[in-house]
């Protein structure tokens, strides 16, 4: 199988989000052939350069979403156009911008159908005479943007648009539509120069998150009929509601943009331009995959069918972690924890932990405190709201600051503890369910999700609570230890390269099973590639012209 695999700030680039995973899942498939379409956010995650790949990887073409449009888009100045083509742009890009100017609710099928109708259109457009930047960012495109945004029934943000508005929205647009424009797309049967029919020659396209990211591979069914699958491990549109409007790229192609320097009117019509996309992408992947129960749910709330979603656990490399799991240390000899170590991960240090940490110290002295990560301590145990409960000792002798990533923080932990301020897939609780230790966890996001039945969940920021959680584990070894292998069978489990791997394997083997056969044209240089009867004429077509009195 010939995959396309879609990224967008991240794989191949040495600097990018989700490249460990890529990288993972690419080596991890050596039986497949891939195809990587990358799309980088800046100039400084170019020149930082991009890793090493395996063999099976057969083909890199990259394209910025920052600067100006690459050369290789074909851009055209509007002016340039026919007649033909200017009434195609104004009709599509017409229909797109009237999709989200308006403030109708997500399940609208008219604006659904506008939205696509301007966008396949626009693609198409772009297919047939070049790249759509120069157009994208003409006069007629303001004009265009201008009147469905003082259109009757358009959203009242949107009415106030202003010129500095409609120029920025223009550029912004442009960027996120540039996948339209790209030479990605070669004609089936050999359109591109040599081998390279870019997505045309793919069986399966796989984007590695939403947006637009994704937009070459809903150009790729369109044209080609090429199955999508699409996976979000922190879905795109919730990430861009967070930052209130700011994923677009910034206006000086730097960037990202946060949403604070941005109008209402500006905020407005790009979180219903990615509020579309992303509901088109639901719409048209064969299958939408997550990693946890909370992605799972901003895609239904985003207009995902529950049928087509699928969750995949993120992948952990065990192997790091077996020696501490499995009770030895590097030299093979048996080990334990001492019973009075606490380690907290995933984050700085909270008020409530120091708090919590003053009453352990007043019911049991000898507890010490492991922090993962740099020193940046917080409040001391000696001021604050802690300071009535804080026994008389120097910070120094009441917590010590650890290397992140280093497996040995764990072996010598009693209890791990997870900072309450986790946003996403907790990785550090999973790396110590690996390492076999009992953990107490506050209830946030998916944790309860991932820790099961297998450590004790509190609420966030309540010290008593945490305090009582840790004293009642470190007082009964016999229960840690229980604990702790439930966690790391768990985590093995679930929670692996391995399985994460084995679980696309089997998606790419499904959607493809479930495509319809795609019918590749003949070549007409090749003789006899038409069999004689395989397309008889047609009554009416010229070869079988009717006659009449004996005359043609």
């Amino acid at each position: 199988m010939r995959v396309g695999l879609l990224t967008e700030g991240g794989y191949p680039y040495t600097a990018g989000e989700g490249g460990r995973w890529c990288e993972r899942l690419v080596r991890g498939l050596d039986r497949h052939d891939f195809e990587i379409y990358a799309l980088s956010r800046g100039a400084g995650q170019e020149q930082g350069g991009q890793c090493e790949l395996p063999g099976h990887v057969r083909r890199v073409r990259t394209a910025p979403l920052w600067g100006e449009p690459a050369a290789r888009t074909g851009a055209r100045a509007y002016g340039a156009y026919g007649r033909r083509e200017r009434r195609a742009f104004d009709e599509h890009f017409g229909e797109l911008v009237a999709a989200i100017s308006s403030p109708g609710p997500l399940a609208s099928t008219d604006l659904a159908y506008r939205f696509a109708d301007g966008l396949y259109g626009l693609a198409e457009l772009a297919r047939d005479v070049g790249g759509l930047a120069g157009a994208l960012r003409s006069e007629q495109a303001l004009r265009a943007l201008e009147r469905a945004c003082r259109a009757p029934g358009a959203h009242p943000a949107a009415y106030g648009t202003r010129v500095a508005d409609l120029l920025l929205v223009s550029g912004l647009l442009e960027r996120a539509l540039r996948p339209l424009s790209l030479d990605w797309y070669g004609a089936s049967g050999g359109g591109a120069a040599g081998d390279d029919r870019g997505l045309a020659g793919v069986d399966l396209c796989h984007a590695t998150t939403g947006g637009v990211a994704a937009l070459p591979g809903l150009l790729a069914k369109r044209f080609f009929g090429t199955p999508l699958l699409v996976t979000e491990y922190g879905v795109r549109l919730r990430a861009y509601y967070l930052l209130e409007g700011g994923a677009g790229l910034a206006a000086d192609g730097t960037g990202e943009a946060g949403g604070a320097g941005l109008s209402l009117a500006v905020r407005t019509l790009l979180s219903a331009f990615h509020r579309r996309l992303a509901a088109e992408i639901y719409d048209r992947a064969a299958l939408v995959t997550h990693g946890d129960a909370r992605d799972r749910r901003w895609q239904e709330h985003c207009g995902a069918d529950r049928k087509r979603l699928r969750t995949v656990h993120p992948g952990i490399d065990p192997s790091r972690y077996d020696t501490v799991g499995e009770g030895v240390d590097r030299a093979g000899a048996a080990r334990t924890d001492d019973g009075r170590t606490l380690v907290w991960v995933g984050g700085r240090p909270e008020p409530a932990l120091w708090q919590a940490l003053a009453e352990l110290r007043e019911a049991e002295p000898d507890v010490r405190l492991r922090v993962v990560g740099p020193p940046d301590p917080g409040p001391p145990p000696d001021s604050g709201p802690a300071a009535d409960l804080a026994p008389a000792v120097s910070f120094e002798e009441t917590a010590s600051f650890e290397e992140a990533g280093d497996p040995d923080v764990y072996a010598s932990a009693s209890v791990v503890l997870l900072a309450g301020s986790v946003d996403g897939f907790p990785a550090p609780l999973v790396e110590a369910m690996l390492c076999g230790r009992a953990t107490v966890s506050p209830d946030v996001g998916v944790v309860r999700d991932v820790i099961g039945g297998t450590g004790p969940v509190v609420a966030p920021g309540d010290a008593k609570a945490l305090a009582e959680a840790c004293l009642a584990l470190l007082r009964d070894p016999e229960r840690r230890a229980r604990l702790g292998a439930a966690a790391r069978a768990r985590a093995l489990e679930l929670f692996t390269v391995g399985q994460n791997v084995a679980a696309y394997h089997g998606i790419y083997l499904e959607v493809l099973s479930r495509a319809p056969v795609r019918q590749e044209p003949p070549d007409p240089s090749v003789p006899f590639a038409h069999a004689a009867d395989a397309h008889p004429p047609l009554p009416w077509s010229r070869s079988t012209a009717p006659t009449w009195a004996g005359r043609p």
